[in-house]
This record gives structure tokens, C-alpha cells and sequence, in this order.
């Protein structure tokens, strides 16, 4: 009797132990998922996806107010903005403003100017991205515009009503005032997808 007693005490426990251990190691392993999961996120939203809204629609027909944007702070990391970029920005440094966005046309060390409307980079008449109208007012641009080693000039798409590096109150944009580069349209829905 002892022995038909013990016997099925010893079975108990021993699958008991087993179950336990199993479920531990389930335990960790959903934990180490949850948090590796959880750092992709914050890398990816950190680095990839800073959300902006559009202000106004100096962007237009690709962006206009309202629309939400996903910017790239990582990027720049690696490398430096291109002529054709939209990129996302704080005007004159001012951190307290909402982010403008524009599209760089001359990079550092290019020479800029604007002649009957239309935009010469190095000399030669620039290469549009973009359809866009031709511009009415050259404002700073008249004159031929030399880039420094960390200044951008950027213009925005509807030409016509645009607050950008042709006028005094942003000017050429210094590559500390960049935060990223806008990529990808997500808000409204009927219009999600790359920036271009």
C-alpha cells in the first residue's frame, strides 16, 4: 500500500514540475517577443515616423492643409538631402513654429536664381520634379543666390503661394533646421502612399 501510494505521488509531481517548466519557458519567451516588438516600434516610430500635419498649401496638388505626413529623421543620418526632396523643417530654426515643408531645389554649394519664372541651378534651367506654374515673383532669387556648405534653398510646389527661401522671412535653410524627409502621405486615406 505505502508503495501504490508513493508511486502515484512521484508521477504527480514530477509532470507537475514538467508543466511549470514549460510554461515558464513560454512565459519568457512571449516576453522577450513583447519587448523586442515593443523596441521595433519605438525605433520605427522614433526614427521613421514622426508624424507632421501640413500647414497651409504651398505643396499643393501633392500635399495640401491638413493632410498627415510620416517623416524620416533617420535618413539625414546617413546622408544628405537631394535636390528634389520634400523635406520637413523648422523655418529660421524656431522650434516653437509647426514644421514647413518644401522641396529642395539647390543643395550646398549650388548657385540659384530665378529668371522669368523660371528656376536656373548652376546655370542651367532646373529640372522639375514636379509640374508647378511658373512663378510671378523671383523675391530673393532675382540675383543669383550662392549656397553656403550647410544651406538649402527650397521652394514649394504651388509656386504661386508659397512661403519659401525666395523670401527674407526663411531663406536659404540650414541643415540644423532640417527634421527629416517627408515620404509618406497617410492621412487622408484616399490619398496614402510616397511623397514624390
Amino acid at each position: 500500500m505505502g508503495k501504490n501510494a508513493k508511486g502515484p505521488d512521484f508521477g504527480k509531481r514530477r509532470k507537475k514540475k514538467k508543466i511549470n517548466f514549460n510554461i515558464v519557458g513560454e512565459v519568457a519567451v512571449w516576453a522577450v517577443e513583447i519587448v523586442l516588438v515593443v523596441l521595433v516600434a519605438f525605433v520605427f516610430t522614433y526614427f521613421f515616423g514622426v508624424r507632421a500635419s501640413v500647414a497651409g498649401s504651398s505643396m499643393a496638388s501633392q500635399l495640401e492643409d491638413a493632410d498627415e505626413v510620416l517623416v524620416d529623421r533617420f535618413l539625414y543620418r546617413f546622408m544628405s538631402p537631394r535636390s528634389g526632396d520634400v523635406i520637413a523643417f523648422y523655418p529660421n530654426g524656431n522650434r516653437n513654429s509647426h514644421y514647413y515643408m518644401k522641396r529642395v531645389i539647390g543643395i550646398p554649394g549650388d548657385t540659384v536664381q530665378i529668371k522669368d519664372g523660371i528656376v536656373y541651378l548652376n546655370g542651367e534651367e532646373y529640372e522639375e520634379k514636379t509640374e508647378v506654374s511658373k512663378m510671378e515673383d523671383a523675391g530673393l532669387a532675382a540675383e543669383e543666390i550662392q549656397l553656403g556648405e550647410d544651406e538649402y534653398f527650397v521652394l514649394g510646389d504651388n509656386r504661386n503661394n508659397s512661403e519659401d527661401s525666395r523670401f527674407a522671412n526663411i531663406g536659404n535653410v540650414k541643415e540644423s533646421y532640417i527634421i527629416g524627409k517627408a515620404w509618406w502621405i497617410i492621412s487622408p486615406h484616399n490619398k496614402l502612399g510616397r511623397i514624390h
